[in-house]
């Protein structure tokens, strides 16, 4: 029922639309796996449909047309014979869909991306399929759902064949931010100060299926020791998984994702063929793009600098935890991350997962700013240094169309944070470096980002802006 469903009121009106339309509707609906597509799609028709299949990963031909055409055998009022193709598989489908008697006809078929395997041609049958009679058979929605979201925007989406400008309409389901976060968590029965959600967060990111994991008569560092570190752990190999279900060249992806874990600002295209060693062609911009559309990495630029170069960052907080803590792990402590409490690891951790925290809430910040009809451009920025100037590191530049730019700083704290008098004059001279070596005319608006505020004091008045975990848990 829609009532179990937590958030996602964009993608509840688009099926409202899409169900309410008395047209033909072919809605695709794709996000990396753990990100609550089916439980979406089963909730909002409440499980009630004409016709309900799901791929099999790694399937073979053979058992992935069994599992299409199971659905048909369920049915006494419909006879199937033995089908060897997919073209007789969507004739069946489409001899059955005409035989019911309804103004509206829901299909809905799970994991596309699993049936289509050599040597069949799944592709070509579903666009027969569709174009031949689904699309005009008013009333008909039929749903279509992918966790391998490359092949869904590649091969589906922006298909340039039969199936070109044919999806009526898309939902990519991304994550939870902290608001929704926080809201599944209650649901689950578990009361958590903010301060804990935002730790919740940094470790298993905004991914329903793990916070579903958390059991509520434990503690949060409990919690991650016994779903990361104990013996069978259940999330242990998650990472492994994740990647190999979505990529068919795993080994290559966990490569590349391995290079970038390795530098918290991210690399560009010439160090990641470096550091995971592979040939720079087009294979490597199909595979950045690939992650870039599943929302593991992100792309973007340094202020001031050109297409070129172009930096590549591990984005996904759950990945990022795995790569700095679970891949490295070959002990049998039960209790390994309630011992990591005070360790300079997990303290240097926490600052990035923040600073991630803070990159994906952009929405809030902008609202926090009250800019968030403004045109903005969002990167980070870098200067070497030389011999009169020291060298210093941005997090994040906000440059706005209203000439002003905000250089943010985001630091984590379980405490209002205090601004000694050394990293006042660490934060002027960024400024004032950013100021000279960029050459820019706008306004240098300071902007702190850290859970608790600022501890009043001497120096608080520096920032312009301070924008605080209250800030960033608003939807």
């Amino acid at each position: 029922m829609i009532k179990n469903i937590i958030g996602r009121e964009r993608e509840l009106g688009i099926l409202r639309d899409a169900f309410d339309s008395p047209e033909a509707e072919l809605i695709a609906v794709y996000g990396r796996r753990r990100i609550g597509k089916t439980f979406l799609i089963k909730e909002f028709f409440d499980g009630e449909f004409d016709f309900y299949a799901t791929g099999i990963y790694q399937g073979k031909q053979k058992e992935e047309l069994i599992a299409f055409t199971d659905a048909f055998r369920n049915r006494a009022d419909f006879q199937v014979g033995n089908i060897t193709d997919w073209m007789g598989a969507f004739y069946a489908l489409r001899e059955f869909l005409s035989g019911l008697k309804k103004k509206k006809i829901v299909v809905f078929l799970d994991e596309l991306p699993w049936f289509d395997v050599p040597p069949g041609r799944f592709l070509k049958a579903f666009e027969w399929f569709w174009n031949s009679w689904g699309s005009t058979r008013k009333g008909l929605k039929l749903i279509v759902c992918g966790s391998a979201t490359s092949w869904m925007t590649n091969k589906f989406i922006s298909s340039k064949g039969g199936l070109f400008n044919r999806i009526t309409r898309r939902i990519h389901l991304s994550q939870f931010n902290l608001y929704e976060s926080k809201l599944l968590l209650n649901h689950n029965g578990i009361d958590w100060p903010d301060g804990k959600i935002l730790e919740t967060y940094m470790v298993f990111g905004g991914v329903p299926y793990y916070l579903n994991m958390i059991d509520r008569r434990l503690s949060l560092d409990a919690n991650v020791d016994k779903l990361f570190f104990s013996e069978d752990a259940p999330l242990t190999n998650e990472y492994e998984f994740i990647v190999k279900s979505l990529f068919r060249d795993a080994d290559y992806y966990m490569g590349i994702l391995a290079a970038l874990a390795e530098k918290n600002m991210g690399s560009t295209r010439k160090e990641i063929v470096e550091k995971a060693r592979i040939t720079d062609n087009g294979f490597l911009s199909k595979a950045l793009k690939n992650l870039i559309d599943c929302g593991f990495i992100r792309r973007y630029s340094f202020f001031g600098k050109k297409e070129k170069d172009m930096i590549y960052q591990l984005t996904d907080l759950f990945m990022l935890f795995h790569k700095r803590f679970v891949a490295r792990y070959n002990g049998k402590d039960d209790t390994f991350w309630r011992n990591m409490i005070d360790n300079p690891r997990r303290r240097s951790w926490s600052g990035i997962a923040f600073e991630q925290v803070s990159l994906l809430h952009l929405s809030q910040i902008k609202a926090k700013l009250g800019i968030s009809g403004v045109l903005t451009d969002t990167g980070g920025w870098f200067f070497q240094g030389n011999e009169e100037t020291p060298g210093c590191q941005i997090d994040m530049v906000i440059s706005r169309r209203d000439k002003v730019i905000n250089i943010c700083e985001m630091k984590y704290s379980t405490s209002e944070f205090a601004i000694t008098k050394k990293y006042a004059g660490e934060l002027q001279q960024k400024v004032e470096t950013f100021r000279e070596i960029t050459k820019t005319r706008h306004a240098l608006h300071l902007t702190m980002i850290t859970p608790d505020g600022l501890k009043t004091n001497s120096y608080s008045y520096i920032p312009t802006n301070t924008i605080t975990l209250f800030d960033l848990m608003k939807n």
